[in-house]
């Protein structure tokens, strides 16, 4: 027991020295440098980030409300969306859309969305014991596929 405060106390002395340490650094480079030191450390210091500071969450809140839109509305896809994952709101599934398009990979993004809309009702469930998984398996993973390509055409 005493062992472990010891050995915590010191890991905790060597992290505040590490960080000491880097903030020295960060101080000698801003003298050495001046305000060139900036690009040692930033990767887009002449950008346009301060301009459009506090935007990301607008781009959310449009994202959001053309998926909501989309939701509402009669297309088929939109239809199949709305009645497999009835127990969410419009929001939420746009939401939880927005986090499996920000996937880099396509498959990623398909399974994602997949997995989202198979989370509405169990497979077992919606077969009654059919032996029949691989349909419904394949019916996701088309129905993400059209809702992929839907918003790409929307967005």
């Amino acid at each position: 027991m005493v062992q472990e405060k010891q050995s915590d106390r010191q890991q905790r002395l060597d992290n505040f020295l590490q960080a000491v340490e880097a903030a020295q650094k960060v101080q000698d480079d801003i003298i050495k440098y001046g305000l060139e030191a900036a690009h040692l450390y930033c990767d887009d210091v002449d950008g346009d980030w301060l301009e459009t500071w506090g935007e990301d969450g607008d781009e959310q809140q449009n994202f959001v409300a053309l998926v909501t839109n989309f939701l509402q509305s009669d297309d088929l896809v939109a239809v199949r969306v709305r009645k497999q994952l009835k127990d969410k709101s419009l929001q939420e599934i746009a939401v939880e859309l927005e986090k499996c398009l920000s996937l880099s990979e396509e498959e990623d993004r398909i399974f994602a969305v997949k997995n989202m809309l198979a989370g509405g009702v169990a497979v077992a469930e919606s077969n009654s014991g059919t032996g029949s998984d691989e349909i419904d398996e394949t019916d996701f993973l088309d129905l993400a596929e059209e809702v992929l390509d839907k918003l790409t055409h929307i967005l």
